[in-house]
């Protein structure tokens, strides 16, 4: 079957937008594709700075005929519906249309056969139509033209079957001159036709080039110095890497996010090694490479005894007569520049002692509603202490270390490199003699700040990361700026993700609800919409949400975290316990069976206390019980709830659940053998405090009418038995 090309070439595309606009692309024209009846058998996406690719193969060369049915008024109806009907399907009279039975009455069809259109036909229009679906992060217009793109459009190729397409995209008004790329002579300069030229490499191979099919396209841009792959670009670059470092005996410090981002900033990549300046060799690593990887994109070495090497490498989009020996002497003058910014910082920042960075703090603003920084840190040292006071710790450190936190934002070097924050902090705090785990725990506040991030474990580190992110949630939440959608501009979800790791990881028996009231206290001046408890309430339920999906990448069903939570569980650790137990108990025949006995009690209870307006609460009376089941479900019910009620106090939850499963037995027999709404008002009223105390039992587990999952055959059975 045919191929299809379509190729996008405009200026340098931003390199963090490049992966999913090339999907996107392929995604959007691969259902344009199909909805029009000419599905592709395959297709693949190609992206380099400069253009957008997408091949398709065994696209039909002609779209089946197909059958269309037009639904028209019912039978019978008026005849100016008829008549509007005829003229909007193009009849002359109901003798062409099909009269059919519908499940609503009979209704006229208009049926007609529509004969396929070749796909060199259609396909203009679909390809046009799919150019301008694809979104951008950030877009830009050019000149008086209509479209909204990354960048200027300069031209497109568009060959179906080796040949060219017709049409192209009109930009804006008609503007005399040249026609885009030279395909269309219409002497337009905003009109885009496609074509079947493209270029290559901009310095070294910038003609224009004549493509007739995929194969000769990507070969042609490869002697052209482009290669059009991302993913061979990026193996290119990291075996160029890897054995420069190799002749050097260095290793390559791994940067994945880097390989992607260089990969693309070039279209043929040729990697060259510099050298560092040994008077910078005395700055902290992380200076270095930050100065190397934010600014310039180099990638870092490491020596053999694991310190980093006084060299780094560049990737040029050259290829060049000298061996790219005047690239890298460029390249190593800018970065000596940059470096001598960062030891001009590094010997001043150091003079300066950071409770004087400290006292900057109030001019800097944490939030409109929520004060500055120099607030937020008074906020952590009382969180901080406190958390540390509860973790057994002394609070003294803990409080100490949230007071110079944030003291490295005023500093020269955080401020020409913010990537540093935190890091500086630690650096300036063991020069002036503070203890190493203070120093430590500085370093180590934001963290974790992802999913792969490292979690802290250090005590006193972790006590001062939890209170600043319990400071963070508590603030938003209280001024009711919270994560909406796909929305979370404050990182409240990451925080939340933050203070669930920390607790988990480190298994923290703290009381969040408590928690989360002090941090709320501590924002005396802040005036929400809210009472206190209302978003102690909503933070609980925030970090349980975040919980469920957290635990849902290791198979935990989120409704038995919500059927632990629902009893107000704060304890995170204890929940997920809970949590774990539970699962194990309703994935059983004995818990499953129990599931559905619970809710035939509870559907019961339910309908008799609404009908008869009063709750069931209470011991059932066993001077009442004419049948032995009921006897021996309330001789098991008084004996399984103090056992499940103790083993919940020792955390001992797969004990409470096997306790619970003792009840199996005589609930089955209950049910199959009592008549809940028997005639007598007192037997009936004394069945209904049983089913309640068999509801009160479970419920000292987990609130079991939250779990899904559960079929009740009999439940309605009972309950009409007794009517």
């Amino acid at each position: 079957m045919p191929e299809l090309l379509l190729e996008l070439f405009s200026e340098e595309i931003p390199a963090r937008m490049q992966r999913a606009a090339a999907e996107d692309l392929k995604t959007l024209l691969l259902k344009r594709l199909a909805d029009a009846g000419i599905a592709a058998e395959d297709a693949a996406s190609y992206v380099t700075p400069r253009r957008l690719t997408v091949h398709a193969t065994g696209v039909p060369a002609h779209q089946p005929d197909r059958r269309e049915e037009r639904k028209g008024p019912r039978v019978g109806a008026p005849d100016p519906a008829i008549n509007g009907f005829l003229k909007a399907a193009g009849l002359a009279s109901l003798d062409q249309a099909e009269q059919r039975e519908t499940g609503k009455g009979a209704f006229w069809f208009a049926i007609s056969e529509v004969k396929g259109r070749p796909s060199a036909d259609l396909l203009p229009a679909l390809l046009i139509d799919t150019v301008l679906a694809l979104s951008w992060p950030k877009s830009m217009r050019w000149r008086d033209t209509r479209l909204s793109w990354v960048r200027p459009l300069r031209s497109m190729i568009g060959l179906f079957d080796g040949s060219r397409l017709g049409g192209g995209l009109q930009l804006g008004a008609h503007r005399p001159g040249g026609a885009q790329g030279g395909y269309e002579a219409s002497g337009d300069e905003n009109f885009v036709g496609f074509g079947t030229r493209t270029r290559g490499h901009r310095f070294l191979a910038p003609d224009e080039i004549e493509v007739s099919w995929f194969a000769d396209y990507r070969d042609q841009l490869a002697n052209a110095f482009v290669e059009i792959d991302p993913a061979k670009r990026r193996d290119e670059i990291r075996r160029q890497a890897d054995a420069l470092a190799a002749a050097h005996q260095l290793s390559l410090i791994d940067d994945p996010a880097l390989l992607d981002e260089v990969t693309g900033l070039v279209e043929w990549p040729v990697a060259l090694i510099g050298r560092i300046d040994d008077a910078f060799m005395a700055l902290p690593p992380e200076v270095l490479t930050t100065s190397m990887r934010a600014h310039q994109k180099y990638f870092a070495l490491r020596r053999p005894d694991g310190f980093l090497a006084p060299r780094f490498i560049v990737v040029s989009n050259m290829v060049t007569a000298d061996g790219g020996a005047a690239i890298v002497a460029g390249n190593e003058r800018v970065l000596r520049a940059r470096l001598s910014d960062a030891k001009f910082f590094w010997d001043q920042d150091r003079k300066t002692p950071l409770e004087r960075f400290a006292h900057k703090l109030d001019q800097r603003v944490f939030h409109a509603k929520l004060g500055s920084v120099a607030d937020k840190v008074t906020r952590l040292e009382e969180l901080a202490g406190h958390i540390a006071a509860l973790m057994r710790l002394d609070p003294a450190p803990a409080a100490r270390a949230a007071q110079l936190a944030k003291a490295d934002l005023s500093s020269g070097m955080v401020g020409e490199f913010p990537e540093l924050q935190g890091v500086m902090g630690r650096y300036y705090a063991l020069a002036q003699g503070e203890p190493a785990e203070i120093a430590e725990a500085i370093a180590q506040h934001y963290a974790p700040a992802g999913p792969d991030d490292a979690c802290p474990t250090a005590p006193v580190s972790v006590a001062l990361a939890l209170a600043d992110k319990l400071d963070t949630l508590a603030g938003f939440f209280a001024i009711d700026e919270r994560p909406t959608g796909s929305k979370d501009p404050f990182a409240l979800r990451r925080a939340a993700l933050g203070v669930l790791r920390l607790v988990g990881e480190n298994q923290l028996r703290l009381p969040m609800r408590e928690l989360f009231g002090r941090a709320l206290a501590l924002y005396p001046k802040v005036a929400g919409t809210e009472s206190h408890g209302a978003i102690v309430d909503a933070l609980l339920g925030f970090l349980a949400d975040r919980l469920k999906v957290h635990l849902r990448g290791v198979q935990v069903r989120h409704d038995l975290v919500e059927a632990v939570f629902r009893l107000r569980e704060d304890d995170f650790v204890r929940l997920r316990m809970r949590v774990d137990a539970l699962a194990g108990f309703v994935g059983s025949a004995t818990g499953q069976g129990l599931l559905v006995a619970f809710r035939r009690a509870v559907n019961i209870l339910k309908i008799e206390e609404k009908n008869d307006g009063k709750s069931y609460n209470g011991p059932a009376a066993p001077g009442l019980m004419r049948q032995a089941e009921e006897t021996a479900l309330k001789r098991a019910l008084d004996a399984v709830r103090p056992a499940v009620m103790q083993a919940i106090a020792a955390d001992d939850f797969v004990g409470a659940m096997t306790r619970l499963g003792e009840l199996r037995a005589p609930v089955d027999a209950f049910f199959e053998s009592v008549t809940v709404n028997c005639p007598e008002t007192d037997l009936r009223q004394n069945r209904l405090r049983l089913l309640s105390d068999i509801r009160d039992t479970f419920l000292e587990v987990a609130d079991f009418s939250a779990i899904e999952g559960a079929s009740d055959d009999g439940k309605q059975r009972d309950h009409k038995v007794g009517l």
